[in-house]
């Protein structure tokens, strides 16, 4: 079975105990790093179908369709998955900012060498 999952050909993500598998979503053209959210199996479903990135937002407990507020929605070019189905990678065209905060990356800080302090990149 596990080999099935890790070199065959069908789709089976293996959901962690709460029922969710990590997305990381890139630029498309640029291969920048965008975000990082989750997915559940709906989330992963909706966005097979619509071609734009929807996650499931474990604070507010529900599917949550990025952009569905912002307008900022990530339209999915290509969507792969690991070897052993537990997170998921997509390669985006982002319609605007990706971060809440109106960043265009939520990773705009960096950790400084000391380890305790943090600078805008």
């Amino acid at each position: 079975m596990e080999q099935d999952r890790e070199q065959g050909s069908a789709l089976n993500p293996r959901y962690d105990v709460n029922g969710l598998i990590t997305a990381v979503v890139t630029d498309h053209l640029s291969g920048e790093v965008l975000m990082l959210a989750h997915m559940n199996a709906e989330a992963l479903a909706a966005t097979i179908a619509s071609k734009e990135a929807t996650f499931f937002s474990r604070s507010r407990g529900r599917l949550w369709k990025k952009g569905e507020t912002s307008g900022h929605v990530m339209r999915v070019i290509e969507a792969r998955i690991d070897c052993d189905q537990d997170a998921v990678w997509l390669r985006c065209e982002p319609a605007g900012p990706a971060c809440h905060t109106g960043e265009r990356s939520c990773f705009y800080r960096r950790i400084d060498d000391d380890g305790a302090s943090l600078s805008r990149m």
